[in-house]
């Protein structure tokens, strides 16, 4: 959960930041002044909120039944800065991969059957509603347990920013400023902004989905273990169970454990010298 708002954040900030590099830092922003509010407020927040609640990665009865699953924890394996730092390298992937595919799409090249070139307002648009699709699927890639809220979460969320969108646009445009209109009178009668919003977001989850299944099959941490063990049936299996019981993770060296760990190695040490 911690590691997703990392990486949602560098995700959605990186492309500001590549956006005003590539116009040397003009100071104009690629995105609406709403558009930057409500980012965390509506179109990426719920989503977090349902995986903190509602998510697990084996049942209660899994739990109980192999309580080395708690090493995980203990241990930190979860929240370790090799993982932090996954993410927030995915978040500047992702982030790269939305501005150059969006930017390169629309560059040069009517835009509708009118012949109209995109401008700041179509290419913002475009890469906003990229980054709400890749985060919220995102989120969906890294759930282990789906319940009916956070399909509606996850979903409600992308449909509320094509509400929003809309809604805004038909402001005057003293309110809705450069979003006047731009979804309905440019963006959604555009087949080149549904095809670059398709293409945009599998290349940009397609890594992610690739190695996450490679480390689910090949390299699984303990929950993914247990996972597989009740995927496969193997659950009632003793000699298979006794077997995954016996992988520990390594021994507790945590707060007072470690203290103690330390001064019982400099005791020996100290003996043996």
């Amino acid at each position: 959960m911690v590691c997703y708002f990392f990486y949602k954040n560098i995700t959605f900030g990186f492309t500001l930041f590549l956006y005003e590099a590539y116009t040397t830092f003009s100071a104009t922003p690629a995105y609406n002044d709403w558009f930057l509010s409500l980012y965390n407020v509506f179109f990426s927040s719920l989503p977090v909120i349902a995986l903190g609640v509602f998510d697990q990665d084996v049942s209660a009865r899994y739990c109980l039944k192999f309580p080395l699953l708690y090493q995980e924890g203990v241990q930190n394996v979860l929240f370790s800065w090799r993982r932090i730092l996954g993410w927030m390298l995915n978040g500047f992937y992702s982030a790269v991969i939305i501005f150059f595919l969006c930017k390169s799409s629309l560059h040069s090249q009517a835009f509708n059957h009118q012949g109209k070139t995109p401008g700041r307002e179509i290419l913002g648009g475009t890469m906003y509603t990229c980054i709400v699709w890749v985060v919220n699927l995102q989120m969906a890639l890294a759930i282990s347990y789906f319940t009916m809220i956070q399909h509606i979460v996850i979903w409600g969320s992308i449909i509320v920013w094509y509400l929003f969108i809309t809604v805004y646009g038909e402001l005057p445009a003293v309110i809705s400023t450069g979003a006047y209109r731009v979804f309905v009178e440019a963006l959604a009668p555009s087949l080149s902004y549904w095809v670059i919003t398709l293409f945009v977001v599998v290349c940009t989850l397609m890594p992610y989905f690739i190695y996450s299944a490679i480390q689910m099959r090949f390299f699984p941490m303990y929950h993914g273990m247990i996972q597989w063990l009740r995927y496969e049936g193997q659950c009632n299996d003793p000699e298979y169970c006794d077997m995954v019981r016996q992988r520990s993770i390594r021994p507790t060296t945590v707060g007072f454990t470690a203290r103690l760990e330390a001064k019982k190695r400099s005791v020996r040490r100290s003996e043996s010298a």
